[in-house]
């Protein structure tokens, strides 16, 4: 059974410029994984930071089980990201320099049926990139109704 759950952070290329990207396993409950399946997840406000030399995602939603009981999860809690100590060394040297954060870009299911999380390396952005994003996506807009017709 094939599942193509893809749940992405659709404001990160608007906030920030991606540097880099890693995929993440992460750590999650039995509750967590079947509400994942169904589609009931949020990235859009989430983050990643350090804890010690571990990396945790924070305010990622996962909502409820509908048919968890006592042993539902917490939505918002955190939870830890699987990388290798070399990964995480080399993120926490460039979350370290000014203007570098980690930020979750996409939660899915891969081959194998483990939850999986694209993390990327990313630089915020002023106020005049996203003003010129807005009017390269306008611009784009005004000539795909232009060639419609």
């Amino acid at each position: 059974m094939k599942e193509n759950i893809r749940i992405k952070n659709k404001r990160v290329s608007f906030e920030y410029f991606i540097v880099e990207s890693l995929v993440a396993g992460i750590v999650l409950t039995g509750t967590e994984i079947k509400s994942i399946r169904q589609g009931k997840a949020s990235l859009s406000e989430s983050y990643c930071s350090f804890h010690g030399s571990e990396l945790y995602v924070q305010e990622m939603h996962i909502a409820e089980y509908s048919h968890g009981t006592y042993n539902n999860h917490e939505p918002k809690r955190e939870r830890k990201l699987l990388l290798n100590f070399r990964e995480l060394k080399k993120l926490a040297t460039k979350v370290k320099e000014k203007g570098f954060t980690i930020v979750p870009l996409v939660l899915f299911i891969d081959d194998n049926g483990r939850a999986k999380l694209e993390i990327g390396l990313a630089r915020g952005k002023h106020y005049y990139d996203k003003r010129e994003d807005l009017k390269k996506k306008d611009s784009k807009r005004e000539i795909d109704r232009m060639t419609k017709f």
